[in-house]
């Protein structure tokens, strides 16, 4: 009896020893987190505008504006324009889901236009609903949760957002100097949305792209469009991203390819290796991206 009380004493330090450590190592997070949520990492001319208001989404909505260096150094120029989803990741490590981890698109674009890599451009990242989000970046219903609300994203986009941004900034309006870029459910958005309005949109970045959504619908849907339309694409997915993800995104290539994309001429895929589904491994891409989709005046596209 005296043995196995010792044996239970032992286990009880132990597991209490065990809990101060998980209840010591949530404290250290809670302050990271805390001293990562205090440092802003806005680099050049970004700002956070009053929420645009929208019908379509019932609402109103955050974003945040990016204008570069030559925007003021030249009051003539006009300038191309390039929308994302999920504003509060895309500039400030501050707002980011994950704090500290943002796609750092001010810092990279501030880079290449010196370095002479990209064209000077404008970005406009609207900020994403909170709950809303699932709802607002799939275009179909799917038992897993309020969903199939893209349409009306799509309304904000094209009827809200972009005549706001052509009104208030000096911007080349026209679809072939228009992209729209996302991640995740937000690369599946900027697919569907760009390829539903051709006439808007001539650009397309969809980053790890949720192909998995509601049994594969943007691989039908892209097999179901009428003709290719003349819209430069990015497609990328990492190869740490679940053990589904890279075939899906083959299977949005092959569906691309057979609709009459180009691999190296309008269309780039790209399988990011070692990377993982995070703001991390997507602000390593950007500048990948940016390259393909907006190269310097005069400069052959980026393949």
């Amino acid at each position: 009896m005296t043995r196995l009380l010792g044996i239970l004493a032992i286990v009880v330090v132990i597991g209490v020893a065990l809990l101060a450590g998980f209840e010591i190592q949530r404290w250290r997070e809670r302050e990271e987190e805390t001293r990562l949520r205090a440092i802003h990492t806005l680099t050049g001319r970004v700002k956070a505008y009053p929420p645009i208001p929208s019908e379509a989404l019932g609402g109103a909505r955050g974003v945040w504006v990016y204008l570069p260096p030559q925007y003021e150094r030249e009051p003539a120029r006009r300038f191309p324009v390039l929308y994302m989803h999920d504003g509060q990741n895309v500039f400030d490590g501050a707002t980011a889901f994950i704090a500290g981890q943002e796609w750092q698109a001010d810092e990279t674009a501030e880079r290449l236009v010196a370095e002479g890599r990209i064209e000077p451009l404008i970005i406009v990242a609207a900020d994403n609903g909170g709950e809303r989000r699932l709802y607002e970046y799939t275009p179909t219903a799917d038992p897993r949760g309020p969903s199939g609300g893209a349409d009306a994203y799509r309304r904000f986009l094209v009827e809200d957002l972009k005549p706001w941004v052509d009104l208030t900034f000096r911007t080349r309006p026209g679809r072939e100097d228009t992209g729209i870029a996302g991640s995740s459910l937000g690369g599946l958005v900027s697919l569907w949305v760009g390829l539903k309005e051709p006439g808007v949109f001539g650009k397309i970045a969809a980053v790890s792209v949720s192909v998995w959504w509601d049994r594969r619908t943007i691989v039908r849907f892209v097999d179901s469009l009428p003709s290719k339309p003349d819209t430069r694409l990015w497609v990328d997915i990492g190869t740490r991203e679940g053990d589904e993800a890279v075939p899906d995104a083959r299977l949005l290539r092959d569906a691309l390819l057979r609709k009459g994309w180009r691999q190296g001429v309008d269309l780039a895929y790209v399988e990011a290796e070692g990377a993982v589904h995070n703001e991390a491994a997507w602000a390593k891409r950007v500048p990948a991206i940016l390259e393909f989709l907006y190269p310097p005046p005069g400069a052959a596209p980026q393949r």
